[in-house]
């Protein structure tokens, strides 16, 4: 008796959890949208730091630092890609220095970071590096926002390679070589908090039919802060290479000190 009851179990949890996937995928309520829009508004006002991610297509290797010839650099142009962030944030320094990010799906950046995730020697080097960019580079931040270029065959962006074979813009900020902790986790539905990832997505495939989500959280740890190289050629405010890319009320701005009272 104990198997049948226990199929049975089973079957009515999954009628349920397919019920409420329904409901949650179903359009948002009014409530739902004012609140977005109302999110929106306040997010436009506040400083959003810009950063662009680098990192190897899937099934590609990057070339090793030591190869640093202009030759071998042009050879590797077409393994490398990067996108720019619309969402990067610190969220953790102990036990691990971890950092979030969320990309628009799909992509070829979630497809590489995913495709990373799942080598068993993701955790022992870098396999993307978050660039923060300065605020002398918001035509950086545009052309990384293009998906379908390649900005890494443009003469406009300098970069060196790092100690693991991946892009350093140079002038950026900062740049932080990472990890992911595994894979990306879906932004459209947040049933994956209280069951499997598996579960989550057989469930997707079954309802939606595979289809594509809106957004993807990735988590990522830091493994190093790398020494960023000074681009050449002369900026109109050097000042400005010192300074963090922001974004603010849809337009790229930088930080300003508060006179004293």
């Amino acid at each position: 008796m104990l198997q049948p009851c226990t199929s049975a179990v089973r079957r009515a949890t999954h009628s349920l959890n397919h019920n409420l996937f329904q409901s949650y995928s179903s359009a948002p309520s009014v409530q739902a949208e004012l609140v977005k829009q109302s999110l929106r508004e306040l997010l436009r006002e506040t400083a959003q730091p810009v950063a662009v991610v680098t990192s190897t297509l899937p099934g590609h290797e990057t070339a090793p630092r030591s190869d640093s010839s202009v030759q071998s650099q042009k050879k590797a142009l077409s393994i490398f890609h990067g996108a720019t962030l619309s969402s990067f944030t610190s969220v953790a320094f102990d036990p691990h220095p971890l950092v979030a990010f969320s990309l628009r799906v799909p992509s070829r950046m979630a497809l590489a970071l995913n495709a990373h995730a799942l080598k068993p020697q993701m955790q022992l080097s870098s396999h993307m590096v978050v660039n923060i960019l300065s605020a002398a580079q918001p035509h950086i931040a545009r052309l990384f926002s293009s998906p379908d270029l390649h900005p890494f065959s443009e003469s406009e962006v300098q970069w060196t390679q790092s100690v693991d074979g991946l892009p350093v813009i140079k002038g950026v900020l900062g740049a932080l070589s990472c990890t992911v902790v595994g894979r990306s986790l879906p932004l459209s539905d947040t049933r994956w908090l209280h069951s499997s990832m598996e579960e989550w997505e057989t469930e997707v495939q079954q309802v939606e039919g595979g289809s594509g989500l809106v957004s993807e959280l990735f988590i990522a740890r830091v493994l190093r802060v790398e020494d960023v190289q000074e681009p050449e050629g002369q900026f109109e405010n050097d000042k400005l290479r010192t300074l963090p890319l922001l974004y603010h009320q849809r337009a790229y701005a930088t930080v300003g000190k508060i006179p004293n009272p």
